[in-house]
């Protein structure tokens, strides 16, 4: 089969960013963190206002995935470096990569593949190429790579290997898809489960040595080199695997994050619905039967859905180094009941021992696994993976150009290409009519067969047009693609002999609605009520000690640690606040278990959405919660405290910090903002309690904090109840002692 001819390139070139200077703070993305010792060029790469440049036509990323193993070597179409869009795209992701001896490693077909692709690059130096390492099948290298007493020696390794790799073969980056860093048992590919399951509590906290040491190495070769490499990684967009990968800290490291928003459904259970949803409708089969819509903690919010997983990451990175993935390929099932034209159905396998790996009761799969579905199969299925045993994986997987076809109800002419044989079997054959309907809630299109009863998840212009619309309104980054080979084009009248192939048609329409877009957010901050001061002390504020394993995660229960970098102590009495996404519910708890809705709960929120998502997304993108340190409860320098905190729903962040102390409202370095001023020491008052007197009845019910605190024994004290001649610290235990210590006095 044929693929339509390539799209001109109207900008092969750029000159150096507007607005950059010889000054690469001013250029650097707020929130990145700084390097130490290292004068990063950023300026290389972003404007003087922290914006990656892509040119004059180029406002928003568009950036492709081009999959190295369709050579065409097998005899089914063919997708080579000369077929990519060069002049519709921003950044171009080589799929993929591997870890080898703790170093990054390719196929044999990827030598030519990449020599191909420089030669296109240095007609298109505009585009940015990025190695992308993982993948759902080639993660395994990784899991091994970040755990282990030897973790940072091994990731040392594998990350001077990627700076090597990159400047022998001119990639301009490295993207990380590692699927999937999270504490959830069972979750990945399920052929890594014996090496993942082991290790889930180390992942989270590897992933971040690995990016941290990514990011630092790059940027000592970005130095050296007078040039500036990218750091990306594909990220999950699943509200349920998401809540396995805490605060997903080591997103500030990368310089934006592809959110892989699609597979929000799929066989590996019977719920059917969309690939991949823009926004939630309220009517999702399967966040129903978990009880999220019923749960009154959750507030009805849907988070199978991308605006969701927009607002998830925004409490980590602005929304400039957030793009958002768009699948070019389909999922699908068979032998559908109920739902609406299949939208919402249920399909499953009826012999469930048959179910691929991992899924239902098939080989591997733990007891308790939801039922797998009734894959599409045959020609619903031509970009179908294997199974262990060689056979054909139903998943209903389809390029949209062959999606197309279906649509307009042709068999084509390219069947024996892509493994058909309508002959001698059945599923082969074109059977029944298929029929496009679209759901203007979630912004999806669908195909279905009502003699088959098979439903087939789309994505083609009316979802792309929604999406980039999104991205515009948002302040998005851009989009990022799954895969380049997936796009279709399409005769007036498709035929069998004259179908729809491979083409630029969404990929046209992204560019040109996006090239043109505007700015993209470049302020962390932007959409938080809070008026963030000039001047920035030396504290940190960050969300650990996450308990690990999925039956502790409901709520999550991290700390929120306060670190003091100054070199004085600061004094108790000080008001913490800092932002956190909507993405969770306007509700928080502390340790005892009192709500932000209570007027006994040590934190108190404003929320930036209330209610179910459904329809209209989430509405804000923060909410703003603010808690006080106890009077008198130093943090001495160089010291930490920790407060716990519980809340439903996964979010990154915290964001946009302050800390108000006697002597004024201060930001903290940890939110690495650009134009922040250095205040130096932080004013304050410090703590005045005096010396706990033996004679002297303390009561919290009729006296105020500050005439219930007391210095004894080298630590602060706050009386719990009514008390008299009782030594602070001299009870049987904490629950029983009448004083609550609050730590040293220094």
């Amino acid at each position: 089969m044929g693929i339509a001819p390539v799209p001109r390139d109207g900008e092969p070139r750029i000159g150096s960013p507007p607005g950059a200077s010889n000054d690469n703070e001013k250029c650097r993305p707020d929130g990145m963190p700084r390097t130490p010792g290292v004068d990063t060029p950023y300026c290389l790469a972003y404007t003087g206002e922290g914006r990656e440049w892509m040119g004059k036509t180029h406002d928003r990323r568009v950036i492709g995935y081009f999959a190295g193993w369709r050579t065409g070597k097998d005899g089914s179409p063919a997708y080579r470096p000369q077929n990519v869009p060069w002049g519709q795209i921003t950044h171009l992701n080589y799929a993929f990569a591997h870890v080898t001896d703790n170093k990054l490693a390719i196929g044999d077909q990827d030598v030519e593949n990449i020599r191909l692709l420089n030669e296109q690059k240095a007609e298109h130096p505009r585009v940015k190429t990025l190695i992308s390492v993982g993948g759902w099948s080639q993660t395994r290298g990784l899991y091994t790579l970040v755990t282990g007493s030897d973790a940072q020696s091994k990731i040392d390794t594998f990350a001077d290997s990627a700076v090597e790799f990159i400047r022998q073969n001119h990639f301009n980056g490295v993207d990380i898809d590692f699927e999937y860093p999270t504490s959830l048992e069972n979750t990945g590919n399920p052929e890594d489960w014996p090496v993942s399951n082991p290790v889930r509590g180390e992942l989270m906290a590897g992933y971040g040595k690995l990016m941290k040491t990514l990011r630092e190495k790059l940027d000592r070769a970005s130095a050296a080199d007078g040039t500036y490499y990218l750091l990306s990684s594909a990220v999950s967009s699943s509200g349920y695997l998401v809540r396995g990968m805490e605060n997903h800290d080591p997103a500030k490291y990368q310089d934006y994050v592809d959110v892989m928003a699609y597979d929000f459904h799929g066989t590996w259970n019977g719920y059917v619905g969309p690939n991949a949803p823009l926004y939630d409708d309220g009517k999702d089969t399967e966040l129903a039967d978990a009880g999220v819509y019923s749960t009154k903690e959750y507030g009805g919010i849907g988070y199978f859905n991308t605006d969701w997983a927009f607002k998830h990451f925004r409490g980590a990175l602005q929304a400039g180094r957030i793009n958002i993935g768009i699948p070019y390929y389909t999922r699908g099932w068979s032998d559908v009941s109920g739902g609406n034209q299949g939208m919402w159905g249920t399909s499953k396998m009826p012999d469930q021992s048959q179910c691929p790996a991992g899924t239902g009761s098939g080989p591997g799969a733990p007891p308790g696994t939801r039922p797998c579905g009734e894959g599409a199969r045959g020609i619903d299925n031509i970009w179908h993976d294997t199974t262990n045993a060689g056979g054909e994986l139903p998943a209903g997987t389809n390029p949209m150009w062959h999606a197309k076809n279906l649509e307009a109800n042709i068999e084509p002419n390219y069947g024996s290409q892509v493994g058909l044989d309508p002959e001698r079997n059945a599923s082969d054959r074109l059977t029944g009519n298929y029929a496009r309907h679209w759901d203007d809630t979630t912004k999806t299109s669908w195909l279905w067969n009502e003699q088959k009863k098979t439903f087939l998840s789309t994505t083609d212009t009316q979802a792309v047009d929604a999406v980039a619309d999104y991205v515009t309104r948002s302040g998005a980054g851009g989009v990022m693609i799954w895969e380049l080979a997936g796009d279709y084009s399409c005769p007036a009248t498709p035929t069998a002999e004259n179908p729809c192939g491979i083409g630029y048609t969404m990929t046209s329409r992204l560019d040109e609605k996006l090239g043109h877009a505007g700015d993209y957010g470049n302020s962390r901050a932007a959409g938080s009520t809070a008026q963030l001061p000039a001047r920035t002390a030396n504290l940190e504020v960050d969300l650990v000690d996450y308990p690990a394993g999925s039956a502790k995660l409901y709520p999550l229960e991290p700390k929120v640690r306060l670190t003091n970098n100054t070199s004085k102590a600061i004094g108790g009495g000080a008001e913490l606040s800092f932002d956190i996404p909507t993405s969770t519910s306007p509700l928080v708890k502390d340790g005892n278990w009192q709500g932000s809705d209570t007027p006994d709960g040590l934190w108190r929120l404003t929320p930036g959405h209330t209610g179910p998502n459904a329809g209209t997304g989430l509405k804000g993108d923060f909410h703003r919660v603010t808690t006080k340190i106890e009077y008198c409860q130093v943090i001495p320098a160089g010291k930490s405290i920790d407060i716990p905190i519980k809340y439903y729903l996964p979010i990154t962040g915290p964001a946009n910090a302050t800390l108000t102390t006697s002597g004024g409202t201060y930001g903290l370095a940890s939110d690495n903002r650009r134009g922040a001023e250095d205040a130096g020491e932080v004013t304050d008052t410090g703590c005045n309690a005096p010396d706990w007197d033996a004679a002297k009845a303390y009561d919290p019910a009729t006296q105020s904090h500050e005439d219930v605190t007391v210095k004894y024994n080298g630590h602060y004290w706050r009386a719990k109840w009514w008390t008299q001649n009782n030594a602070p610290g001299t009870g049987p235990d904490a629950d029983h002692e009448p004083w609550k210590d609050l730590g040293p006095t220094s």
